[in-house]
């Protein structure tokens, strides 16, 4: 199962880990799909991102907040995606050293 190789402690990381681990597993919940979106920069960090669908992540993330958390989904489309560039910006941070 890929891990995080080292990365584990940087902010937003089990989130990330979350989506790793569901997108190996086939689900598509929030995690997963906030990972797919980002699967180009995150594999350029060293982190293993599964495959995705194929389908527009991003849209579908939103239409499962919408679903979910209704008038809230805006809010929390972007606190999810600000957690996940927080996580991306120390990764790449760290890879840099």
């Amino acid at each position: 199962m890929p891990t995080l190789h080292g990365l584990e402690a940087l902010p937003g990381a089990d989130l990330v880990q979350r989506g790793i681990d569901d997108l190996t597993r086939g689900a598509s919940t929030e995690e997963a799909l906030l990972v797919s979106m980002a699967s180009t920069r995150l594999r350029a960090t060293g982190v293993e991102v599964p495959p995705g669908s194929g389908v527009s992540a991003g849209h579908c993330l939103y239409s499962l907040l919408a679903a979910k958390h209704g008038a809230d989904a805006h809010s929390r489309y972007n606190a999810l995606v600000r957690r996940l560039e927080s996580f991306a910006r120390a990764a790449e941070h760290a890879r840099a050293r």
